[in-house]
């Protein structure tokens, strides 16, 4: 049952820099889309149109979307929270249009409250007119079921919790469906009754995985989903991100910590190692640190070892 190709959207350009203090400067983030194509990603998530007082961040995304060479074959998504941030994503040129929208409800009642100021289900209803007008523009729109495994004001949150946030995207035509444990907590088994619950709605085909790795739980996560026969992913390259909301969250599981793993089990998933291995060094050298990823940790300590062997 465990697939032979795995997807994996890589929310670095987005998920994983719209928490750092610092301004990445445009030029920078577009270099690390550019990186993420050459090794071979095909699925983006490069910025999100949402107001620069929330996220300033982020205030750069049309010139983001403006500066990327695209690729044939790589499909580029961003995250909107309302119909003001979809349709300036859309007054920009066709050709500089993203391929999907990004959305997103919580599991948690209080996390809603707390984070979007509204429940639950006014706040999908709020995304019912955005994914009406990506599909009108010809669009997909990708759901994210966020705090799906744990909230950081609620504490445990449940399958039907999860299943009642499902329900609600597949009835205003989201068209995908992710399972996000944004805060981490989420271990094997409770992963994958939040996923069945998702199944129960969407084809296999149309849920995925997004993991934050706080715990250390993220790749057996991932594993728990492939034996239910998930193909598709979320990462971060260098393990960028974190939560604003939830205290010592981290990152989205690393993309070079999943591809080692993952071309380890022999599952193909088109991506090249050594290059997001370059990629996630040069955003890490931008940001004044090292990765956060073991995978890149372990290939740059080798390189540098056999470059002294070299020298010397």
């Amino acid at each position: 049952m465990i697939p032979d190709h795995v997807t994996l959207v890589d929310v670095g350009p987005r998920d994983g820099l719209q928490n750092e203090a610092q301004v990445v400067a445009a030029a920078d983030k577009i270099a690390l889309v550019h990186a993420l194509q050459a090794a071979g990603c095909r699925e983006i998530e490069v910025t999100s149109f949402v107001s620069p007082k929330w996220v300033p961040q982020m205030a750069d995304n049309a010139q983001v979307l403006a500066g990327i060479q695209r690729r044939p074959g790589v499909r580029y998504a961003v995250l909107t929270p309302n119909l003001q941030g979809l349709q300036a994503a859309l007054a920009l040129p066709r050709a500089r249009w993203p391929d999907e929208f990004v959305v997103f409800g919580a599991a948690s009642e209080a996390f809603s409250q707390r984070n979007i100021n509204c429940s639950i289900e006014v706040s999908l209803q709020r995304f019912a007119p955005v994914v009406a007008a990506a599909h009108e523009a010809g669009l997909k729109v990708r759901g994210a079921v966020s705090c799906a495994l744990g909230c950081p004001y609620q504490g445990a949150v449940t399958p039907d919790e999860v299943e009642h946030v499902v329900r609600l995207m597949k009835q205003i035509g989201v068209d995908h469906c992710g399972i996000a444990d944004t805060i981490g907590v989420g271990t094997p088994r409770a992963v994958q009754a939040a996923i069945e619950r998702a199944l129960k709605h969407y084809p296999v085909g149309e849920v995925s995985g997004h993991f934050h790795d706080t715990y250390g739980q993220a790749l057996a996560n991932i594993l728990a989903c492939l034996q239910m026969g998930l193909h598709t992913f979320d990462t971060s390259i260098a393990g960028l991100g974190g939560c604003p909301y939830a205290k010592g969250a981290t990152g989205n599981v690393a993309t070079e910590d999943v591809v080692f793993m993952l071309h380890g089990m022999g599952i193909a998933t088109g991506l090249d190692l050594d290059l997001l291995v370059d990629a996630a060094a040069a955003i890490s050298t931008v940001l004044g640190r090292a990765p956060v990823s073991h995978v890149s940790r372990a290939v740059l300590a080798k390189r540098a070892a056999a470059a002294q062997v070299a020298v010397s």
